[in-house]
Protein backbone atom coordinates (compact mmCIF):
# COMPACT_ATOMS: atom_id res chain seq x y z
CA UNK A 1 0.00 0.00 0.00
CA UNK A 2 2.47 2.19 0.97
CA UNK A 3 4.05 2.66 -2.49
CA UNK A 4 0.70 3.22 -4.45
CA UNK A 5 0.53 5.97 -2.07
CA UNK A 6 3.75 7.30 -2.51
CA UNK A 7 2.83 7.58 -6.38
CA UNK A 8 -0.13 9.54 -5.68
CA UNK A 9 1.19 11.82 -3.34
CA UNK A 10 4.08 12.97 -6.12
CA UNK A 11 1.20 12.55 -8.89
CA UNK A 12 -0.41 15.53 -6.64
CA UNK A 13 2.99 17.60 -6.47
CA UNK A 14 3.62 17.01 -10.14
CA UNK A 15 0.02 18.51 -10.85
CA UNK A 16 0.58 21.54 -8.73
CA UNK A 17 4.47 22.25 -10.06
CA UNK A 18 3.11 22.02 -13.58
CA UNK A 19 0.08 24.29 -12.90
CA UNK A 20 2.55 26.31 -11.24
CA UNK A 21 4.61 26.72 -13.90
CA UNK A 22 1.90 27.11 -16.47
CA UNK A 23 1.05 30.46 -14.24
CA UNK A 24 4.28 31.79 -14.62
CA UNK A 25 4.57 31.20 -18.52
CA UNK A 26 1.33 33.00 -18.56
CA UNK A 27 2.69 35.92 -16.67
CA UNK A 28 6.30 35.99 -18.39
CA UNK A 29 4.27 36.08 -21.57
CA UNK A 30 1.93 38.91 -20.97
CA UNK A 31 4.74 40.88 -19.71
CA UNK A 32 7.61 40.02 -21.48
CA UNK A 33 9.88 42.02 -19.26
CA UNK A 34 13.20 41.68 -21.54
CA UNK A 35 10.92 43.79 -24.46
CA UNK A 36 12.39 47.23 -24.50
CA UNK A 37 10.17 50.25 -24.87
CA UNK A 38 10.43 51.80 -27.87
CA UNK A 39 11.85 55.71 -27.66
CA UNK A 40 9.16 56.77 -29.92
CA UNK A 41 5.79 55.00 -30.48
CA UNK A 42 4.15 55.48 -33.17
CA UNK A 43 0.96 58.17 -32.58
CA UNK A 44 -2.06 56.36 -31.04
CA UNK A 45 -0.61 52.27 -31.94
CA UNK A 46 -1.11 50.09 -29.76
CA UNK A 47 1.97 48.25 -27.90
CA UNK A 48 1.65 44.42 -29.26
CA UNK A 49 5.57 43.46 -28.18
CA UNK A 50 4.72 39.93 -29.70
CA UNK A 51 7.45 37.69 -30.49
CA UNK A 52 9.02 38.39 -34.30
CA UNK A 53 7.63 41.75 -34.23
CA UNK A 54 10.17 44.40 -36.13
CA UNK A 55 12.13 46.70 -34.02
CA UNK A 56 11.25 50.30 -34.01
CA UNK A 57 12.69 53.42 -35.50
CA UNK A 58 11.97 56.63 -33.50
CA UNK A 59 10.63 58.85 -36.22
CA UNK A 60 11.72 62.43 -36.76
CA UNK A 61 9.29 65.18 -36.35
CA UNK A 62 6.76 65.71 -39.86
CA UNK A 63 8.72 68.58 -42.00
CA UNK A 64 5.85 70.36 -44.16
CA UNK A 65 5.93 73.37 -46.42
CA UNK A 66 3.87 75.90 -45.98
CA UNK A 67 1.31 74.50 -49.08
CA UNK A 68 2.43 71.03 -49.04
CA UNK A 69 1.21 68.62 -51.65
CA UNK A 70 -0.46 65.81 -50.36
CA UNK A 71 -1.11 62.53 -52.13
CA UNK A 72 -3.98 60.29 -49.87
CA UNK A 73 -3.93 57.11 -51.22
CA UNK A 74 -6.39 54.91 -50.04
CA UNK A 75 -9.68 52.91 -50.14
CA UNK A 76 -13.92 53.83 -49.97
CA UNK A 77 -13.41 56.46 -46.96
CA UNK A 78 -10.66 58.12 -49.27
CA UNK A 79 -12.69 57.78 -52.46
CA UNK A 80 -15.45 59.63 -50.39
CA UNK A 81 -18.19 56.91 -50.42
CA UNK A 82 -21.40 58.31 -48.08
CA UNK A 83 -20.28 62.16 -48.57
CA UNK A 84 -23.42 64.39 -50.04
CA UNK A 85 -20.40 64.07 -53.54
CA UNK A 86 -17.44 62.19 -53.51
CA UNK A 87 -15.50 65.70 -53.09
CA UNK A 88 -16.90 66.74 -49.99
CA UNK A 89 -14.41 63.16 -48.45
CA UNK A 90 -12.51 63.63 -45.69
CA UNK A 91 -9.24 63.39 -48.07
CA UNK A 92 -10.56 66.91 -49.97
CA UNK A 93 -11.71 68.77 -47.60
CA UNK A 94 -8.27 68.18 -46.04
CA UNK A 95 -6.38 70.65 -48.50
CA UNK A 96 -7.94 73.39 -46.51
CA UNK A 97 -7.42 72.33 -43.25
CA UNK A 98 -3.40 71.85 -44.21
CA UNK A 99 -3.50 75.08 -46.48
CA UNK A 100 -2.52 73.65 -49.35
CA UNK A 101 -3.03 70.73 -51.93
CA UNK A 102 -4.60 66.90 -52.20
CA UNK A 103 -4.29 64.51 -54.89
CA UNK A 104 -7.01 62.05 -54.33
CA UNK A 105 -6.61 57.99 -55.43
CA UNK A 106 -9.23 56.09 -53.67
CA UNK A 107 -10.46 52.80 -54.85
CA UNK A 108 -13.73 51.31 -53.40
CA UNK A 109 -12.88 47.86 -51.82
CA UNK A 110 -9.59 48.20 -52.42
CA UNK A 111 -7.11 46.69 -49.89
CA UNK A 112 -3.57 44.92 -49.79
CA UNK A 113 -4.84 41.88 -50.29
CA UNK A 114 -8.26 42.54 -52.12
CA UNK A 115 -8.97 43.87 -55.48
CA UNK A 116 -11.07 46.81 -55.61
CA UNK A 117 -14.36 47.53 -57.55
CA UNK A 118 -12.63 50.09 -59.32
CA UNK A 119 -9.11 49.10 -59.37
CA UNK A 120 -6.72 46.27 -58.76
CA UNK A 121 -5.03 45.96 -54.54
CA UNK A 122 -2.81 48.91 -53.27
CA UNK A 123 0.44 47.59 -54.39
CA UNK A 124 -0.76 46.96 -57.91
CA UNK A 125 -2.63 50.89 -57.68
CA UNK A 126 1.13 52.18 -56.75
CA UNK A 127 2.52 50.49 -59.58
CA UNK A 128 0.14 52.59 -61.55
CA UNK A 129 0.60 56.06 -59.92
CA UNK A 130 2.19 59.16 -61.73
CA UNK A 131 5.98 59.34 -61.88
CA UNK A 132 6.09 63.09 -62.42
CA UNK A 133 3.93 63.93 -59.05
CA UNK A 134 5.82 65.47 -56.34
CA UNK A 135 3.89 64.82 -53.55
CA UNK A 136 5.25 66.28 -50.22
CA UNK A 137 3.97 63.97 -47.91
CA UNK A 138 1.71 60.80 -48.98
CA UNK A 139 -1.17 59.60 -46.32
CA UNK A 140 -1.74 55.78 -47.40
CA UNK A 141 -5.06 55.05 -45.53
CA UNK A 142 -6.60 51.23 -44.56
CA UNK A 143 -7.52 49.22 -45.05
CA UNK A 144 -10.82 47.60 -43.41
CA UNK A 145 -11.21 45.68 -47.00
CA UNK A 146 -8.41 43.21 -45.83
CA UNK A 147 -10.69 41.95 -42.92
CA UNK A 148 -11.62 38.37 -44.55
CA UNK A 149 -8.17 37.67 -46.20
CA UNK A 150 -6.86 36.60 -43.05
CA UNK A 151 -3.31 37.54 -41.80
CA UNK A 152 -1.53 35.03 -44.40
CA UNK A 153 0.84 37.18 -46.51
CA UNK A 154 -0.76 39.91 -45.64
CA UNK A 155 2.50 41.57 -44.03
CA UNK A 156 3.91 40.31 -46.68
CA UNK A 157 1.76 42.27 -49.45
CA UNK A 158 1.91 45.70 -47.37
CA UNK A 159 5.84 45.49 -47.26
CA UNK A 160 6.06 45.26 -50.92
CA UNK A 161 3.20 47.61 -51.82
CA UNK A 162 5.46 50.24 -48.93
CA UNK A 163 8.76 49.13 -50.85
CA UNK A 164 7.17 50.18 -54.30
CA UNK A 165 5.60 53.45 -53.13
CA UNK A 166 9.40 54.55 -51.40
CA UNK A 167 10.58 53.52 -54.80
CA UNK A 168 7.63 55.95 -56.64
CA UNK A 169 8.04 59.09 -54.45
CA UNK A 170 11.24 58.95 -52.58
CA UNK A 171 11.37 62.27 -51.48
CA UNK A 172 8.25 62.21 -50.17
CA UNK A 173 7.59 61.72 -46.08
CA UNK A 174 5.05 58.82 -45.78
CA UNK A 175 2.14 58.62 -43.18
CA UNK A 176 0.57 55.70 -42.89
CA UNK A 177 -3.38 56.48 -41.79
CA UNK A 178 -4.48 53.14 -40.52
CA UNK A 179 -7.77 51.71 -40.42
CA UNK A 180 -11.04 53.40 -38.72
CA UNK A 181 -14.10 51.07 -37.68
CA UNK A 182 -17.02 51.17 -39.79
CA UNK A 183 -18.95 49.24 -37.27
CA UNK A 184 -18.56 48.69 -33.07
CA UNK A 185 -17.13 47.04 -31.06
CA UNK A 186 -14.05 46.71 -33.11
CA UNK A 187 -13.86 43.25 -34.72
CA UNK A 188 -11.07 41.12 -33.88
CA UNK A 189 -9.38 41.55 -37.67
CA UNK A 190 -9.87 45.04 -38.06
CA UNK A 191 -7.73 45.26 -34.85
CA UNK A 192 -4.75 42.63 -36.02
CA UNK A 193 -4.50 44.75 -38.79
CA UNK A 194 -4.49 48.37 -37.34
CA UNK A 195 -1.24 46.24 -34.95
CA UNK A 196 0.41 44.88 -37.87
CA UNK A 197 0.30 47.93 -40.05
CA UNK A 198 1.70 49.92 -37.03
CA UNK A 199 4.62 47.78 -36.05
CA UNK A 200 5.75 47.74 -39.82
CA UNK A 201 5.23 51.25 -40.04
CA UNK A 202 7.68 51.83 -37.20
CA UNK A 203 10.08 49.54 -38.26
CA UNK A 204 10.78 51.70 -40.99
CA UNK A 205 10.50 55.22 -38.89
CA UNK A 206 7.32 56.18 -40.25
CA UNK A 207 5.00 57.89 -38.62
CA UNK A 208 1.30 56.09 -37.74
CA UNK A 209 -2.00 57.57 -37.31
CA UNK A 210 -4.57 55.08 -35.51
CA UNK A 211 -8.11 55.77 -35.34
CA UNK A 212 -9.29 52.69 -33.50
CA UNK A 213 -6.15 53.08 -30.30
CA UNK A 214 -7.23 56.96 -30.29
CA UNK A 215 -10.84 55.49 -30.17
CA UNK A 216 -11.88 58.72 -33.07
CA UNK A 217 -15.01 56.69 -33.48
CA UNK A 218 -17.22 55.69 -30.45
CA UNK A 219 -20.39 54.51 -29.01
CA UNK A 220 -21.24 58.05 -28.30
CA UNK A 221 -20.27 59.97 -31.81
CA UNK A 222 -20.43 56.69 -34.47
CA UNK A 223 -24.33 57.54 -35.96
CA UNK A 224 -23.11 61.13 -36.02
CA UNK A 225 -19.89 59.62 -37.77
CA UNK A 226 -20.83 56.78 -40.21
CA UNK A 227 -24.02 56.55 -42.10
CA UNK A 228 -25.40 53.01 -41.24
CA UNK A 229 -28.54 53.26 -43.70
CA UNK A 230 -27.44 54.47 -47.39
CA UNK A 231 -23.84 55.21 -46.79
CA UNK A 232 -23.71 51.14 -45.55
CA UNK A 233 -21.44 52.43 -42.31
CA UNK A 234 -19.49 54.46 -44.56
CA UNK A 235 -19.11 58.07 -42.78
CA UNK A 236 -21.08 60.55 -43.55
CA UNK A 237 -20.87 64.08 -44.70
CA UNK A 238 -20.35 65.00 -41.26
CA UNK A 239 -18.31 62.10 -40.26
CA UNK A 240 -15.96 62.89 -43.09
CA UNK A 241 -15.41 66.59 -41.93
CA UNK A 242 -14.81 65.12 -38.67
CA UNK A 243 -12.07 62.75 -40.27
CA UNK A 244 -10.39 65.50 -41.83
CA UNK A 245 -10.33 67.93 -38.46
CA UNK A 246 -8.92 64.67 -36.75
CA UNK A 247 -6.22 63.79 -39.72
CA UNK A 248 -4.89 67.46 -39.93
CA UNK A 249 -4.70 67.20 -35.43
CA UNK A 250 -2.89 64.54 -35.90
CA UNK A 251 -0.52 65.93 -38.52
CA UNK A 252 0.01 69.28 -36.65
CA UNK A 253 0.92 66.91 -33.21
CA UNK A 254 3.78 65.34 -35.64
CA UNK A 255 4.78 68.42 -36.36
CA UNK A 256 5.12 69.16 -33.01
CA UNK A 257 6.68 65.59 -31.98
CA UNK A 258 9.50 65.44 -30.05
CA UNK A 259 13.09 64.54 -31.30
CA UNK A 260 15.02 61.28 -30.53
CA UNK A 261 18.50 62.43 -29.98
CA UNK A 262 21.41 59.40 -29.82
CA UNK A 263 21.84 58.74 -26.01
CA UNK A 264 18.15 58.76 -25.78
CA UNK A 265 17.74 62.47 -24.85
CA UNK A 266 15.15 64.90 -26.33
CA UNK A 267 14.32 68.21 -27.70
CA UNK A 268 11.08 69.46 -29.34
CA UNK A 269 11.48 70.53 -32.64
CA UNK A 270 11.48 74.42 -32.03
CA UNK A 271 14.75 73.73 -30.11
Amino acid sequence: MKPLATRRRLGAAGIVFALLLAVAAGVVGVWRPWTPVPSAAPIGAAADGSAGAPAMIAPPPLALPDHPTVLVFGDSWTYGSAATVPTLGYAYLLADLLGGETIVDGVRGSGYLKPGLDGPTFGERIALLDLTLTPDLVIIQGSINDRASGAAGYREAVTAAWDALTTTYPDATIVVLGPAPHELPVGAATARIDVDLSELAAARGWWYISPVAQHWITDQNYLDVIDVDLGRKHPSAEGHRYLAEKVAAALDELRAAPVTEAGGSETTSDE
